[in-house]
């Protein structure tokens, strides 16, 4: 397996955190979606989830359309390979984050309908947050693939133990970061549901991925003696840990940002273990890597540049919008 140059490692890296922004910002309000229904108890409660996320749900999203077309520019061979191999699985996330958006528009107009855009919120919601966590798990555990790169399994063969293990375990990390938004962002009733839910959370939490880590150490014993995996691992206990703190001392931003640091060390684990593999393979097929799926160098240095430039900018603009809607939400 060749090893990836500078531009090629910056854009696995790059791609990566385009991921970990997507997974936090839209993991909250992908939870809050999954629990909107169980948690609100009347309308008023509805509508002040609804206003906790309306501003910033929408941009949330464009880090999941950045990180695709990244992918698209910086590894066309990955991006052709899972996007057709994973056909089916990800027009289901597609259809689902457009019942998602369309459910949060008609719930605040079509009142007399309100029970069944509630149902398709939370089912969009709910949906994409397993289904990414099972594609996850199927890019490191390994897909059958072709000569040619090509995906050579079916539907079926994504549903495997593992990838469906860690598609739990995103699962169950969204929703931790759902209800650690709304004891960040709600008062009252709301409030105290939502410190219940994350306390049950937590150590489901951190059970799965105790469990998915030896699973996939027992699966790919060679990759025990990483040093960066154990680092992440250690750290994500401790993430755990302070969010166990934050909730005795009814401190909801440390609750909140301890559970987004668990999710930036989860894909910091995944990214430890997985580099340079972009796409793992099963069986004796070459594996697509930063360094067999890049685009030229020249493509990957203009990029790179651009994307310096910019990134700040877009950082900053998100910044100034969580600034802007900052606060408590009175229901």
């Amino acid at each position: 397996m060749d090893n990836p140059n500078f531009l090629q490692t910056a854009w696995y890296l790059l791609i990566g955190i385009l991921f970990v922004g997507y997974s936090i910002l839209d993991g909250f309000d992908l939870g809050v979606g999954t629990l909107f229904p169980f948690i609100s108890k009347g309308e008023k409660e509805r509508a002040a989830l609804i206003r906790s996320i309306g501003p910033v749900w929408d941009g949330n999203e464009v880090w999941l359309l950045t990180a695709g077309g990244a992918l698209f520019a910086a590894f066309p061979l990955a991006y052709a390979t899972v996007f057709s191999g994973f056909y089916l699985a990800l027009m289901l996330v597609l259809f689902a984050l457009i019942f998602r958006a369309v459910s949060l528009e008609f719930w605040t107009y079509d009142e007399s309908r309100r029970k069944i855009w509630t149902a398709t919120f939370a089912i969009g919601s709910a949906l994409p947050s397993l289904l990414f966590g099972v594609a996850l798990g199927n890019v490191v555990y390994g897909v059958p693939l072709t000569e040619a790169h090509e995906y050579g399994g079916s539907f079926f063969t994504l549903l495997r133990p593992y990838p469906l293990v860690v598609g739990i375990l995103g699962f169950s990390t969204i929703l931790l970061q759902g209800s650690a938004y709304i004891a960040m962002k709600m008062t009252g009733n709301l409030r105290t549901k939502a410190r219940t839910i994350a306390k049950r959370m937590l150590p489901v939490t951190a059970v799965l991925f105790a469990t998915t880590a030896a699973f996939h150490i027992i699966t790919f014993s060679a990759q025990s003696t990483n040093a960066l995996f154990w680092i992440c691992a250690i750290l994500f206990f401790c993430a755990i840990a302070a969010g166990f703190v934050a909730l005795s001392k009814e401190k909801d931003g440390l609750l909140f940002t301890a559970t987004s640091l668990s999710f930036a060390l989860m894909w910091g684990c995944a990214g430890s273990l997985h580099f340079p593999r972009i796409v793992a393979s099963a069986g004796n097929s070459v594996p697509i890597t930063a360094a067999n799926a890049a685009s030229g160098d020249a493509t990957l240095l203009a990029m790179l540049i651009i994307a310096l430039a910019f990134m700040p900018i877009v950082i900053l603009y998100k910044i100034f919008v969580y600034r802007v809607f900052k606060g408590r939400i009175e229901v």
